[in-house]
């Protein structure tokens, strides 16, 4: 894999990503994104150096799928990798309805390379189970665990937005990768103590979804903005605020902050922000590059806006 980037192996698997990724949530028309902003955003991506992209059927009815594929579909298929997920049937009437049996499982993926106009999927995930943990153990994961044996994928994971029930599964059985959505960030440490050590136990790698806790940690704070998709609530706020109050003194943005904050951690194999447009893409470029003073993660521990367990570069 030709890139500049920094890359890191899927443990257990010989699949290398770049620790700066590609989110494909926002690929949707739904959050304003045009199809020019998104092939802009991905084309981007790539001569970057980005080589690893995610998206999912969800993800506006399919099109965030669509987008990929048109894109990727140009590229030689040995210089990415690719993760989508299943759990979710898209309808006629672009609707989603969860299903996680055998034969839905199959028909997902089949309609999901039809989308991405691609003959393979690199890391398949089983996506948000949280009312189907049983359905997805006992039928999900064995027919993506055959898959895989077979070399049709070469990684199997769960994404959630939550971490207690991915530590389920870990115990349960033997998943290469994890993605965690907005549960280790700068604003919020929940899975520090238990998961990523479990992960790291297990060796499990996670890929932090969601960096920017889906905007606050990306806004300028004068209007308002989000935290987990809802307004975010004045605590939120007045806590970023205290975080970026300390960064404007180091002069760094606290989005570089917030972006490599979980690739800190050695559990962390790659962190995936997702841009709407080239704009956001190249911006998130220039965070990930940026050199932080190891003061300031010192400092944010001292006030106690991070947690004082949490890995650090200056550690």
């Amino acid at each position: 894999m030709k890139t500049n980037l920094k890359t890191s192996f899927i443990p257990k698997t010989k699949v290398e990503i770049t620790q700066l990724g590609m989110g494909g949530a926002p690929l949707q028309d739904k959050w304003g994104t045009t199809r020019e902003d998104a092939l802009g955003a991905l084309q981007m991506a790539y001569d970057q150096g980005v080589r690893y992209f995610d998206t999912a059927p969800f993800y506006g009815s399919g099109s965030s799928e669509r987008y990929n594929g048109e894109f990727l579909s140009s590229i030689n298929r040995n210089d990415f990798v690719l993760s989508s997920k299943v759990g979710r049937l898209i309808q006629p009437d672009k609707t989603a309805t969860f299903n996680y049996s055998r034969d839905d499982i199959l028909k997902s993926i089949e309609e999901s390379l039809t989308r991405l106009n691609l003959d393979s999927i690199d890391i398949l995930f089983i996506h948000d189970p949280d009312d189907h943990y049983e359905e997805a153990l006992t039928q999900a994961y064995p027919t993506i665990e055959e898959l895989k044996s077979q070399g049709v994928i070469k990684a199997i994971g769960v994404g959630m937005n939550q971490w207690e029930m991915l530590s389920r599964f870990a115990k349960e059985a033997d998943f290469d990768c994890f993605l965690l959505a907005g549960r280790y960030t700068l604003l919020d440490h929940s899975a520090l103590n238990e998961f990523m050590p479990l992960c790291l136990e297990k060796e499990i790698g996670v890929i932090i979804g969601g960096p920017y806790n889906s905007g606050v940690l990306a806004s300028d704070l004068n209007t308002e903005t989000t935290y987990f998709y809802q307004p975010a609530p004045d605590d939120i706020v007045n806590r970023t605020r205290a975080i970026k109050s300390i960064c404007d003194r180091y002069d760094v943005s606290i989005k570089a902050v917030a972006l490599q904050f979980g690739l800190n951690h050695p559990a962390v194999i790659s962190t995936i922000p997702g841009p709407r447009n080239s704009e956001h893409m190249l911006e998130n470029i220039k965070m990930s590059e940026i050199d932080i003073n190891p003061d300031l993660w010192e400092e944010l521990k001292h006030e106690g806006l991070i947690d004082k367990d949490c890995p650090t570069s200056a550690v």
